[in-house]
């Protein structure tokens, strides 16, 4: 959440909303392009996991990592843990296809989202793709690669939190086997 004085509520509670307010209000353009259809696909892979990859990572990895479901969900109804575990293995196996289209789409054979540099877009993949380590998901060649680069190309602002995030799901881990 970012509170701050000059927004119409006084608050930002979503990440990729808050991540296109700081660069409009900062002028970070190399993170969130100006040009029309640049920025459109910065916002269309946003949106596209938020919307479609997103639920699916909640659902597969929220249970290991002890967060609560999403309203709506089977692991928050009155269903039997046998279910739960059904509609979980269920969004594991769906991932792959939803984080394909990164590779096939929005990447299209260049580094990032963003082209040659991160944009917001590849900032809120990468973070959600840490949260797949807590399932041992098998990651494909092109998002290893693709994880590498977002590290390497970010340095500290990325491997810091980033050793948190992995700290957390290995404690978390560990509470689970």
């Amino acid at each position: 959440m970012l509170e701050e004085e000059g927004l119409p509520r006084g608050a930002l509670g979503e990440t990729c909303a808050i991540m296109a307010y700081l660069c409009n209000r900062h002028g970070l353009n190399r993170f969130y392009p100006t040009e029309p259809g640049e920025r459109a696909m910065v916002d269309n892979a946003m949106f596209y996991l938020i919307g479609t990859l997103y639920p699916l990572v909640a659902r597969a990895t929220y249970p290991t990592l002890g967060f609560a479901q999403y309203a709506g969900e089977v692991a928050t109804s009155e269903a039997s843990d046998e279910m739960k575990a059904k509609a979980q293995r269920g969004a594991e196996a769906a991932i792959a296809d939803p984080l394909d289209v990164y590779r096939a789409f929005f990447l299209d054979g260049n580094r990032f989202i963003g082209g040659e540099g991160p944009s917001i877009a590849d900032i809120r993949l990468a973070a959600t793709v840490e949260f797949l380590r807590a399932i041992d998901f098998e990651f494909p060649a092109w998002a290893e690669e693709y994880m590498t680069a977002a590290e390497t190309t970010r340095g500290d602002a990325y491997s810091e939190p980033a050793a948190d995030v992995r700290g957390y799901v290995a404690q978390m881990k560990s509470q689970v086997a």
